[in-house]
């Protein structure tokens, strides 16, 4: 029997189990720059065999969140280099999610002001950033009306996403994965009940739907190698306000064909029903995997029994697991053991100090270590 606790290889790296920590908003990096204690969070974790970090905004454009840590500067990389040497000499690969939030954003996080780009101008109106309120305080704030992308911009937001890659493999990670998820930039443009575009980018035809994200992909891969890209995709999501359109299904069947060719690293999906949302259709993943024959990761209400079936019947190959890391930062060995696997407190889940980020205790037999 196949288990979470094999090893496994992807793209030329052997991982030390089937594990992965899930991506976590934790917005602890003030002036989107990594600290000390970001490091200090991620190598508590090395027990993963991959770790995906926190989405990290490809722009000052792109960020949705106060305090999320970028990629796009020199001071940036300089932070994040000291992660991933420490998640290194833990034993872990590491991949950065490298994120623009699109319309999920608010004028307080952009520069001079401006609305946030989407490929629509319509406003996602019941949905919230984390900007700054009236008070100039950090806050959940309402969505910004934003700026449908032209069909020029749109090149201007490719390339920002390759200058991520390139910026992610200065700073030593092991590769990307593209945020194509949760309602965000690239599904605004895969979405057809979002995507109301006329251009060579709209939702008329499945072609036109995926050209962004097909384009993003072609262009991290052009900078750093297929091997060290990846995309996360959350199939019949409806996090903010993402609707039913036509061909769903066989939008997203044609886009891991698509991905197939490329020879990308991997491909995490996202199951949203573990969040509220409706389930993926029976027999879904199923069929995404058959089109798609390279590494497929899930995340979404994953436990270790979930995780083991799964993938010892071959549906999946890794097991993405989110908020459990966050208050088990020796998630693979209270798996392995039996022990107790603790809950996080969610209101240090966004900001703050180092309280409920990096106190969290590891367990080992009868007692409990503060790392």
């Amino acid at each position: 029997m196949t288990t979470l606790f094999d090893g496994y290889q992807l793209a030329g790296n052997t991982l030390k189990n089937r594990a992965v920590m899930a991506p976590m908003t934790r917005a602890r990096a003030p002036g989107n720059i990594p600290t000390e204690a970001t490091a200090r969070y991620y190598a508590q974790r090395t027990d993963a065999g991959l770790i995906v970090t926190e989405g990290t905004p490809i722009s000052q454009e792109g960020n949705g969140f106060v305090d999320c840590p970028g990629i796009w500067n020199d001071e940036q990389i300089a932070g994040w280099q000291q992660v991933t040497q420490r998640v290194h000499d833990g034993g872990s690969l590491i991949f950065t999610q490298i994120w623009h939030v699109g319309r999920i954003s608010h004028t307080s996080l952009q520069k001079n002001g401006q609305p946030p780009v989407s490929s629509t101008a319509v406003q996602a109106a019941r949905s919230s950033a984390f900007g700054f309120n009236e008070a100039g305080e950090p806050d959940f704030v309402i969505a910004s009306k934003p700026h449908a992308l032209t069909t020029e911009e749109v090149k201007r937001v490719v390339k920002d996403f390759a200058n991520a890659a390139v910026n992610a493999a200065k700073a030593g990670f092991d590769g990307v994965e593209i945020h194509g998820a949760n309602g965000y930039l690239v599904e605004q443009f895969l979405n057809g009940a979002v995507n109301d575009r006329q251009d060579r980018y709209g939702s008329d035809t499945l072609e036109n739907r995926l050209r962004f994200a097909l384009e993003v992909v072609d262009a991290c891969i052009a900078k750093i190698g297929a091997d060290r890209v990846g995309i996360r995709l959350s199939p019949f999501g409806r996090l903010h306000e993402l609707g039913d359109f036509a061909e769903e299904e066989e939008t997203f069947l044609a886009l891991a064909h698509e991905l197939s060719h490329r020879n990308i690293a991997y491909i995490h999906i996202m199951d949203q029903a573990s969040r509220g949302a409706p389930a993926m259709p029976d027999g879904f993943l199923e069929k995404f995997r058959q089109a798609y024959n390279g590494t497929l990761i899930l995340a979404g209400g994953m436990d270790l029994n979930k995780a083991n079936e799964m993938i010892n019947n071959n549906i999946i190959d890794l097991a993405a697991f989110g908020a459990k890391y966050i208050s088990n930062p020796d998630l693979v060995e209270r798996y392995r053991h039996g022990w107790p696997v603790s809950e996080p407190d969610h209101k240090y889940y966004y900001g703050g100090t180092e309280q409920g980020y990096t106190d969290y205790p590891t367990f080992s037999g009868a007692t409990t270590i503060k790392l």
